[in-house]
């Protein structure tokens, strides 16, 4: 079974479209969405838990969203909102009221693993605070299915690996998945299973994470080679003084380049440039 299935997605704003996305999230995975800010990122995962009206198809677990599905999915959004004189303490009593199955000792201790204060109110913490508060509330209540939009923005690196590594213990249970979206490519690179990158509104690709790292390398050319090979076989150029880095598909080359192995990071960087 698929964890999300996303057919034909689209959604239009003053000045942005999100055109004809379509992808899926495989039961036990983790997918990550890449893409620059003001890519559509966010606009799908409103999409996708069904905060705003869009054209399309969504399945998530296996149905459509409804409210009796908020116990199943633990979410973390780019904006995160309490009253602002709630604490922690407060939050804890919140929660037990709106899930039924509130897990209280799973909760106090992702507080203390993230040293939250306990007894500071919610205005008075900083923006990196508040998403740690809000992933230990996605954690808490037995969820199936993480919908996490930008979890890892303002937390300093060794938090945001102590996060990647929470969320890999996670899918451990192969009836747990995640999809989350970042502009920090290399979160991603070491927790996804999946990546699917949106451009402007438009999906370039999704496809596995180890298969886009085998498809795609380096190659340093002359821009006259460059111009001998399958226009569709350059996904992105970087030309220098002496020579040109390509980033090219490793199926339309010929066998007599040498190349170099690349990065998710890479592929976004350079796909977007292109575009």
């Amino acid at each position: 079974m698929n964890a999300i299935e996303v057919k034909n997605l689209s959604k239009t704003y003053n000045g942005f479209t999100l055109s004809d996305v379509s992808f899926e999230l495989p039961q036990g995975c983790i997918l990550g969405l890449i893409g620059e800010n003001g890519a559509g990122k966010s606009t799908t995962i409103r999409s996708i838990l069904g905060s705003v009206k869009y054209n399309g198809e969504i399945n998530v677990l296996g149905g459509k969203m409804s409210n009796d599905m908020k116990n199943r999915i633990g979410v973390v959004l780019d904006e995160v909102g309490f009253p602002e004189k709630v604490d922690p303490r407060d939050v804890n009593k919140i929660m037990k009221n709106m899930f039924t199955n509130w897990d209280e000792k799973a909760y106090e201790g992702y507080i203390s693993k993230f040293g939250l204060p306990e007894d500071k109110p919610f205005t008075a913490f900083s923006k990196g605070m508040k998403m740690k508060l809000c992933i230990a509330i996605a954690l808490s209540h037995n969820a199936e299915l993480l919908i996490l939009d930008e979890p890892t923005s303002g937390l300093d690196p060794l938090v945001r690996d102590e996060i990647v590594d929470i969320l890999n213990d996670f899918t451990r249970d192969e009836n747990h998945s995640i999809l989350i979206s970042s502009h920090i490519v290399s979160d991603l690179e070491k927790l996804c299973d999946y990546i699917a990158f949106l451009h402007k509104g438009h999906l370039m690709l999704c496809e596995e994470k180890d298969a886009l790292l085998e498809q795609y390398v380096f190659i340093n050319t002359t821009e006259d080679k460059l111009a001998e090979l399958d226009k569709d076989a350059i996904k992105g150029k970087r030309s220098g003084k002496w020579s040109t880095e390509a980033l090219v598909d490793r199926d339309r080359i010929p066998s007599t380049f040498e190349t170099k192995p690349v990065t998710i990071e890479d592929l976004f960087v350079f796909m977007a440039k292109e575009d």
